[in-house]
């Protein structure tokens, strides 16, 4: 990259199952691709992972792949040689796929999944990351490598909740500050007996982006195979998902060379 300036790692997580984190990765890559930038989104779900399967790609080689070839050629490995793209309607970006068998699975290397990362950030302006919904030794090694941590949460159920707050108190615990672990709380207008404001006073801290329950759009997009961004821009999920992708790049405004918009909270962690 121009200057020398490495890429921004984004990684979604949720101490909850079926909290949206997959369908937020997935939408965050292609609104940053829509908007210039150059993406990578990486599948760390290891054993589960669905990025594949909601994109509608089928992958030629994995994550598992990459990491045999950086261990038997360390010197030779060329990461982009893994990637399966991702192009409809003139949103484009890659991704580096989950292992294909379940025993590749538990053969991965941490330090070398930190290395593979390393270099997608060499080769791209965003790596976007998507993670198992449990703090496994791999998720806190990504955690810290991200830039930013979305930690994603839903308030259908007390222990959800419970566990919501655990994460929550572990991240704190960690030293990781309100600028690089941002809270989201998905399907916020879900009709159910729990109150934001009740949740908020449990965790300690308010959400930094409320996403909308829209199921019908959600499963639409997921059976078409097209994100949110690209095939139902005009929904409330997809304006509000666009809202935090603006972060980043404003819409309408150009990326610099390094894929960072000057302007909002981003650019001044870089500052």
């Amino acid at each position: 990259m121009a200057g020398g300036r490495k890429g921004i790692v984004l990684t979604a997580f949720s101490t909850a199952y079926a909290a949206g984190k997959t369908l937020f990765a997935i939408n965050m890559a292609a609104g940053l691709a829509a908007r210039g930038a150059k993406v990578c989104l990486v599948d760390l779900d290891l054993q589960f992972g669905d990025v594949c399967h909601y994109l509608k790609l089928t992958p030629e080689k994995t994550v598992a792949d990459a990491q045999r070839a950086a261990e038997h050629h360390p010197d030779s490995l060329r990461i982009t040689e893994f990637l399966t793209p991702y192009d409809r309607e003139h949103v484009r970006f890659d991704v580096l796929a989950n292992p294909l068998l379940l025993e590749e699975a538990y053969n991965m290397d941490i330090q070398v999944i930190r290395r593979l990362i390393g270099e997608l950030q060499i080769e791209y302006d965003y790596v976007v990351i998507d993670t198992t919904s449990t703090f496994s030794a791999l998720n806190l090694s990504l955690m810290d490598v991200s830039t930013v941590v979305y930690y994603m949460g839903i308030i259908d159920f007390i222990p959800t909740i419970k566990d919501m707050k655990i994460g929550a108190d572990l991240l704190k615990d960690l030293g990781y500050n309100s600028r690089k672990i941002r809270f989201i709380l998905n399907r916020s207008n879900a009709r159910t007996r729990i109150a934001i404001d009740d949740v908020v006073r449990i965790l300690g801290r308010e959400f930094d982006f409320l996403l909308p329950n829209d199921f019908r759009s959600a499963q639409q997009s997921i059976q078409q195979g097209v994100p949110l961004m690209v095939g139902h821009g005009d929904t409330e999920l997809a304006r509000q998902i666009g809202s935090i992708v603006s972060d980043y790049i404003p819409q309408g405004q150009p990326r610099d060379r390094g894929g960072r918009s000057e302007g909002g909270w981003i650019g001044r962690l870089f500052s």
